[in-house]
């Protein structure tokens, strides 16, 4: 006799990937109009209120098309991770689906992404105290600890890369066991019964990389400086968010005096940085159907939803 979750119709959904600047934003309005659908957005940043130049959120006029969920619906206080957006998220989901809509999940964190769709290990929580401890310690004694404790982790993560090895050198002291292996004794819950249509958008790098530096160029021009202003008298300057590609620029040049020009030439390396590691993660997906162009593109926009409807 089939299980509960076998008999279940599968829940069907689009997803729209891509790095910065791809124009995810405008292809998901588009499928969204043209497939009855309401969009779920998976970027870790516009979950967050007040966080809205910074983050190329959805502007006021576009989020009015259809229906938008996750974002700006927590306070930049609030701690969320991944574990804790696929908790959120999947509930939303199928209400969505329940309404006889389509989710249209769209975004860049592709960890965010994972977690939704193929579940995290059951892990132990963060623990508050452990992370203090270990964040007094530079990212390079960090690093050296790590390839002392799990030199498997420490060969994956970059030797920057503090906020990854305290989570490796967390789950060495919290199970006694490399990360790798505490990942293996503790195997992912899925997402039970889901059919993801899954669409990447894949612009010429040159192309991608001239939009970035131009966006970059228009935020700050634009007022992200005000933005920023407006949400240091709201909250703390150590926010990690405040840390964000955009806002640690913005927070130089307010608080620190930085030159502008370097600023935004650091703003536009950083995001074009970010974008390569976006086109890293996913293009480890083998579900992923590329689209080579922007998703403003009418072409783009034509080809995604022509593939689109024929899966449905």
């Amino acid at each position: 006799m089939p299980s509960a979750v076998q008999s279940l119709p599968p829940l069907t959904l689009a997803v729209v990937a891509g790095p910065t600047a791809s124009g995810k934003t405008a292809l998901a309005l588009a499928l969204a109009e043209q497939l009855n659908g309401e969009i779920v957005n998976f970027d870790s940043m516009q979950l967050f209120r007040g966080f809205d130049l910074g983050t190329a959120k959805p502007s006021p006029a576009e989020q009015a098309r259809v229906p938008h969920h996750f974002i700006g619906e927590f306070e930049p206080t609030e701690a969320m991770t991944a574990g804790e957006y696929a908790r959120r998220a999947r509930p939303r989901l199928a209400a969505i689906a329940a309404g006889g809509r389509l989710p249209v999940l769209v975004g860049g964190s592709g960890f965010y992404l994972r977690a939704l769709l193929d579940g995290l290990s059951p892990l132990p929580p963060a623990s508050p105290e452990l992370r203090r401890r270990l964040r007094r310690r530079s990212p390079e004694r960090l690093h050296r600890l790590l390839q002392r404790l799990d030199p498997e982790a420490a060969r994956r993560i970059a030797p920057r890369d503090a906020a990854k090895a305290i989570r490796a050198l967390e789950l060495r002291c919290l199970t006694g066991k490399p990360r790798q292996a505490a990942w293996s004794a503790h195997p992912p819950e899925p997402m039970p019964a889901v059919r993801a249509l899954k669409l990447g958008l894949a612009p010429p790098r040159a192309a991608l990389y001239a939009r970035i530096d131009r966006r970059a160029g228009e935020m700050f021009a634009g007022g992200i400086q005000a933005e920023t202003r407006r949400l240091l008298e709201r909250y703390p300057a150590d926010l990690k968010l405040f840390a964000a590609h955009g806002y640690k620029q913005a927070c130089d040049l307010l608080l620190r005096h930085a030159d502008f020009n370097a600023a935004l030439a650091e703003a536009r390396q950083e995001q074009r940085n970010y974008a390569k590691r976006q086109f890293t993660w996913f293009r480890r997906d083998p579900e992923i159907h590329w689209l080579a162009g922007f998703g403003d593109e009418p072409a783009v926009q034509a080809a995604a939803l022509d593939w689109a409807r024929s899966k449905l």
